[in-house]
């Protein structure tokens, strides 16, 4: 077992995070997925918790919510458990760990479910009226091309870069990224009915957490903002007890969706902002840290090329190794500077979740 607690495949993560869950003396369970990973091998969601199964208060760390930014998250997990950062967990409050919740998505190396949904859109009731995305179907071939050719590339830049010229740049990131329920085979897909990842992390919480009544969580993702930088982005509606208490315990530097300073897009179907409603006996904190990685004309164009090879090619094949590559490195970093930001940000993250649990009454 090497040092770095980041890894290169979803297995490596896999078993780096069960030794270091092991070596913390964790119980541990599994939720076996239906697919198989690129390699033919086995994929799971594994948890571990740290703790008195009865505590009212329990910090929840997750990562893999978009499949390929696992690579980030599981590597945060495995330094805090390597640490023994739960030695500083006050009393009557346990700790969940939830490694890969989108397994299919970390060892493929894609932003999606196996059912092209992406995770953070698919939270919503599907017998009410879907979101629309009223503008989306202007930009919904050049996004999803049937050709991976340099002209259908460059017609794709070209139609993407009017649409922001007529529109605005910002019309543009909240047209492409908002979520859309009418393509399945595009990018930022709500989904038609529960994923797998959304129905496993719904039993999860069913399961695990019906006695806690103060919960923090912690979702790890990457691919917005400035390289290294990890925003911490609040999900829950603006002034509302959730998101006034996310700033309570994470400072200024926090970011509220739909506040208008947040690097991400609003979006419909956010698995973190449904969190109050899932658990709804308990008082709920969360945060999301979204780290900083390239361009996001970069992450776009590897998004779309990946959408593209799983529609059309062949991820095993040399040229769908080179698109895995591109999308790899379009969410993980391979600098020790990197690394280091990711390690010494998320500390300072979760320190604070778990403060604010040591200071929270349950006051809903």
């Amino acid at each position: 077992m090497t040092i770095d607690p980041f890894s290169d495949t979803y297995a490596e993560a896999r078993e780096k995070f069960l030794d270091a869950a092991n070596n913390a003396g964790a119980e541990m369970w599994s939720y076996t997925h239906p697919l198989k990973g690129p390699d033919g091998g086995i994929l799971q969601t594994d948890c571990a918790w740290i703790g008195d199964r009865d505590a009212t208060k329990v910090l929840v760390l997750v990562s893999g919510t978009h499949g390929v930014e696992g690579y980030c998250g599981s590597g945060a997990q495995v330094d805090w458990l390597r640490r023994r950062e739960y030695a500083l967990v006050g009393a009557d409050t346990a700790v969940l760990l939830i490694h890969a919740i989108n397994p299919y998505g970390f060892a493929w190396k894609r932003r999606v479910t196996n059912e092209n949904v992406d995770m953070n859109r698919n939270f919503i009731d599907f017998s009410a009226p879907l979101p629309v995305n009223a503008l989306y179907h202007e930009l919904a071939d050049a996004l999803a091309p049937t050709d991976w050719s340099e002209e259908s590339q460059t017609a794709g830049r070209a139609q993407i870069l009017a649409f922001a010229r007529k529109y605005s740049f910002e019309a543009m990131a909240q047209t492409v990224s908002g979520g859309q329920y009418t393509n399945p085979d595009g990018l930022f897909y709500g989904g038609s009915e529960p994923t797998w990842s959304r129905l496993t992390l719904e039993s999860i919480f069913n399961e695990h957490l019906s006695q806690a009544r103060i919960i923090g969580i912690v979702d790890y993702h990457t691919g917005l903002g400035p390289i290294g930088y990890a925003e911490p982005i609040i999900t829950t509606p603006p002034g509302s007890r959730e998101s006034e208490r996310a700033l309570q315990w994470h400072g200024l530097a926090a970011k509220v969706i739909g506040a208008g300073d947040s690097a991400s897009a609003e979006i419909a179907g956010d698995w973190l902002c449904s969190a109050p409603h899932l658990l709804s006996h308990a008082q709920v904190t969360g945060i999301s840290l979204e780290y900083g990685t390239v361009d996001s004309n970069q992450v776009l164009a590897a998004l779309m090329a990946d959408n593209w090879v799983h529609n059309y090619g062949d991820p095993l094949s040399p040229q769908g190794q080179e698109i895995k590559a591109a999308i790899f490195g379009a969410f993980f970093i391979d600098t020790d500077e990197w690394r280091g930001m990711v390690l010494g940000q998320s500390l300072m993250t979760v320190r604070q979740s778990i403060n604010g649990l040591a200071q929270a009454t349950n006051q809903r």
